[in-house]
């Protein structure tokens, strides 16, 4: 699209031809009211105070396309009086409970009624009974909500859920003489309220979703609000404190909400978790999940010795997993270093092999794409990821791109997923068969040098193991019509395979693809980068959140406790090559990690202080941690810290052998249910998950199994548990819980295992 320059209330603007006049506004500072709609989704087009003059012509800037030489005038006597009518519609009727409303203080219906100095009502109707709904994680009070649709709109063009829609209230119609003796769209916004409220798309008493709580995040007044903050606290009470999400490597941008608790334990604590929803989407592990802390009594000095000693005289090596900051991942490098220790870490591991496969043929260390890149691109692809379950933003981009830009793809993936199958109606869902992931990059290499019309190596693949359609070849020709931006998303499930590495790396390099590679924990990139890691060690092991012969660990668990992700300061490295600054949100009365450094001369006053010693040779930079910004502008530009330098790399073409994998009985997958990521999901009070087998309707008719029962995963004895939303017959095992141990079932990295699964 074309550069055009408009004017708004005298001022020029630089917009890019067809885009909405209010974003253009929002992006320039101008202010325009608005109560429905959002950055990113379609436009509703249910509030109407968006109104504008555009060339002497009344529009509505939420949906109005600027053009070249637009002169844009956002508020006269006729529009004030207009919005004012509105506004007075909106007031009509609405509970007055603001004192009690748990959206008092920062309610939008509130603001703009003060702005406006609504302060008489005009109109009057009886009203009707509005019930309130307990929809488990999500509490709707219907005579609240003014059917702005923001939470209709949000889970169908962001999330991908459609949930929730508009249904008929049942409201006294209006008298037929009010249209003549009001302004229009105050009629007509009176018309809908009085016609609509929210219900359920399934048409159940239940939500039936994946509960990512977004909804809540957008609704403008109290209607739409957490079961569990639900009147425990005023929004003015509560300290907000930018962080990032501790749980996936998406890292998105959060608030933690806190204040003192009650007379019983008056220490802070964490009410609720909120978000900047115009410009980025949060997943319900991180707004649900974030009472996880680890509280102590006070500095335990005798097993800080103990720990010590051990590091210095008994250890051998380090093993760790992800969930940490940077700069811990610094400070365990800094101990190898001086202590000859091995660092032990399998998941950064297996991901650092493939980076450096995936670098021999792209020529960089790092993929180009980013999760607005999902977002802008018309064709997507996604291959080795179970997308939902490993990374909802992930999921909520790939269905905002397919939705917004009339988008079209494939996702393969054995598993299946009724939720992604709806994100499309031209999303081609495929399973390729067990073990065939080699030879289904070969193909989407293939077929992007087609799409593309670039020239690209070519590697013999089965089709038979990639399991296309046979009439596969005209429907993609019918949905690659006028796609002009494509993108690949490139997940866990691939990690253990060279070959895929080499794969993706030649797509990067040599197509013009938009290449995400999600890595799977929340600093698994991070660590990869900073660590140098080893493949095992012979002798006694430090465990840092991990078991060990002696145990570090911010679960509570171990021999000496250190402060939990949302206790600390530091920084990660998203998935979108992103170093992010987090800030504690809690307190903690412990040791950290740092001091036992400090005791073992790798010296630092604070762990913070690590983040400008982030090694510039692995692409971080010398920046004190508090000088990283951690805010969106008003046009969605991400200003959080900063992004991850690449590195070129030496280069080439070679891509081994294809292998495969021939199955014969009972496969189990390994994978998490949606928000629950790890053990520190699990601790959490609001993600009730208890592991087990996790299966399918399908599943459970094939195996003549019920939800509950007990089965023999080879010879792990679990519970059965029901997942509406998958599809197949291919169940999958859960690492979050600490009761069930699922490591020997998956010894080789690959998330398939072929084992014994019957009925107890």
């Amino acid at each position: 699209m074309s550069k055009i320059i408009v004017e708004i209330d005298g001022k020029k603007c630089e917009a890019q031809e067809g885009e909405f006049i209010l974003n253009i506004a929002r992006r320039e500072g101008i202010f325009i009211p608005a109560l429905c709609y959002m950055t990113g989704c379609s436009p509703t087009l249910a509030c109407r105070l968006c109104l504008v003059e555009a060339d002497d012509k009344r529009v509505y800037s939420c949906n109005a396309k600027a053009k070249d030489g637009m002169v844009i005038v956002t508020t006269n006597e006729e529009i004030e009086s207009e919005r004012e009518a509105m506004m007075q519609v909106y007031d009509l009727n609405h509970p007055l409970q603001c004192g009690v409303c748990d959206k008092s203080g920062e309610c939008e219906l509130q603001n703009y009624t003060l702005l406006m100095r609504i302060n008489e009502q005009k109109y009057s109707i009886q009203d009707t009974f509005r019930p309130i709904k307990d929809w488990g994680m999500i509490k709707y009070d219907s005579g609240l909500c003014i059917v702005c649709e923001k939470c209709v709109t949000v889970c169908k063009d962001m999330i991908g859920d459609g949930a929730l829609k508009t249904v008929p209230r049942g409201g006294e119609a209006l008298d037929k003489s009010m249209k003549e003796n009001m302004p229009k769209d105050a009629y007509a916004t009176w018309n809908k309220v009085q016609k609509s409220i929210i219900g359920l798309s399934s048409g159940e008493e239940m939500l039936d979703c994946q509960d990512c709580g977004e909804c809540i995040e957008v609704c403008p007044v109290g209607a739409l609000v957490s079961s569990d903050f639900q009147y425990k606290a005023n929004a003015w009470e509560l300290k907000k404190i930018p962080a990032a999400n501790p749980h996936s490597s998406d890292c998105a941008f959060l608030y933690y909400q806190t204040k003192h608790g009650d007379s019983k334990n008056y220490e802070d604590k964490i009410f609720r978790v909120t978000n900047e929803h115009h410009y980025a989407s949060l997943s319900g592990a991180a707004r649900f999940g974030f009472d996880f802390e680890n509280r102590v009594l006070g500095k335990d000095k005798a097993m800080l010795d103990k720990a010590v000693d051990f590091i210095k005289t008994k250890a051998k090596g380090i093993k760790f997993n992800s969930y940490i900051t940077n700069e811990e991942a610094l400070i365990l490098q800094r101990l190898k270093e001086k202590y000859d220790l091995k660092l032990i870490n399998s998941d950064a591991l297996i991901f650092q092999k493939f980076m450096k496969a995936y670098s021999s043929t792209s020529g960089t260390d790092l993929y180009s794409g980013t999760l607005n890149d999902l977002k802008s691109s018309n064709f997507i692809i996604t291959v080795g990821t179970h997308l939902r379950y490993d990374a909802p933003s992930v999921g909520y981009a790939v269905n905002n791109g397919l939705t917004m830009n009339k988008g079209a793809g494939l996702y393969f993936h054995q598993l299946g997923d009724s939720i992604v199958d709806g994100f499309s109606k031209n999303l081609m869902s495929i399973k390729n068969k067990v073990g065939s992931e080699e030879h289904t990059l070969a193909f989407i290499l293939e077929f992007l040098g087609k799409a593309l019309e670039v020239e690209v190596p070519t590697i013999s693949y089965d089709s038979a193991l990639v399991n296309l359609p046979e009439d596969y070849e005209a429907k993609i020709i019918k949905m690659l019509a006028k796609k002009d931006t494509f993108a690949l998303v490139v997940g866990e499930d691939v990690f253990a395979s060279e070959n895929v590495a080499k794969i993706v790396g030649l797509i990067d390099r040599l197509t013009d693809t938009k290449v995400v590679i999600i890595p799977s924990q929340t600093n698994t990139l991070g660590v990869s980068k900073i660590c140098e890691l080893d493949e095992s060690c012979d002798g006694l092991i430090l465990g840092y959140n991990e078991d060990g012969d002696f145990k570090i660990s911010a679960l509570g668990d171990g021999d000496l406790d250190v402060p939990a992700l949302n206790q600390q300061e530091g920084t990660f490295t998203s998935l979108d090559k992103r170093v992010v600054p987090t800030n504690a949100a809690l307190a903690f009365s412990g040791y950290t990690l740092n001091c036992i450094a400090n005791e073992l001369d790798v010296k630092q006053n604070y762990t913070i202080d690590y983040t400008k010693e982030l090694p510039v040779e692995s692409g971080y930079e010398a920046r004190e941690f508090d000088s990283l910004p951690n805010r969106y502008d008003n046009g969605g530009n991400e200003l959080r810290g900063y992004v991850l330098n690449a590195t070129e790399c030496e280069v080439s073409d070679e891509v081994g052998d294809l292998k495969s994998w021939d199955v014969d009985g009972d496969i189990v997958y390994r994978s998490n249910p949606i928000n629950q990521f790890n053990y520190f999901t699990n601790k959490t009070s609001q993600l009730k998950e208890s592991g087990g087998l996790y299966v399918s309707s399908e599943y459970l008719e094939e195996k003549a199994l019920s939800d509950g029962d007990k089965v023999k995963v080879g010879e792990l004895e679990v519970e059965v548990r029901l997942d509406s939303k998958l599809t197949g017959l291919i169940p999958y095992l859960p690492t979050f819980d600490k009761d069930i141990d699922v490591s020997q079932i998956f010894e080789s990295g690959y998330r398939f295992s072929q084992i014994s699964v019957g009925k107890v």
